[in-house]
């Protein structure tokens, strides 16, 4: 496959799971919130990379949000996909189920977007990215909201505010 033909985001997809143990936590026994940025890291460079079939590099985090603590012993889930590819950058949704194993209840925990950039190993260039295809309506409303979010990215990037 040519690296610019276009990929399905399923084709990208990346479900992760991590389990919480005393050394991932703070003292109040949640899971730091910097293990929990590292993981979300790793499943969205891992789904980056999937897309592009090469290195992609972290180039920005938006909107990262923690809606429930996790705590020592919980079950994480994140689950990672390229929303949209642009020329050289894509855009990864991320988003955090925590379980507890004891009762078997999920809970939306935390949500993100990550922008990542592919990179020439050789050279440390940027290199372009295949586009993606959306196959459903909830794929086509990520792909459209990720335009929006980049949009909204660049404006500020370059002084320009709206409100």
């Amino acid at each position: 496959m040519s690296e610019l033909t276009p990929k399905h985001m399923k084709d990208s997809q990346v479900a992760m799971i991590e389990l919480v143990l005393p050394n991932d936590t703070n003292i109040l026994q949640n899971l730091l919130g910097g293990r929990l940025m590292h993981w979300m890291d790793i499943a969205a460079a891992m789904a980056a990379s999937r897309h592009c079939n090469n290195v992609a590099v972290t180039a920005v985090v938006d909107d990262l949000s923690f809606h429930e603590p996790i705590k020592l012993g919980n079950i994480v889930s994140l689950c990672a996909n390229v929303n949209r590819a642009f020329n050289t950058s894509m855009e990864v949704g991320i988003k955090v189920e925590v379980e507890d194993f004891r009762t078997g209840e999920k809970k939306h925990s935390n949500s993100a977007y990550f922008t990542f950039v592919c990179v020439d190993l050789e050279t440390g260039k940027k290199m372009p990215v295949p586009a993606i295809i959306p196959d459903s309506p909830l794929e086509n409303k990520w792909f459209n909201d990720a335009l929006v979010r980049r949009t909204q990215r660049l404006n500020q990037k370059h002084g320009i505010i709206h409100n």
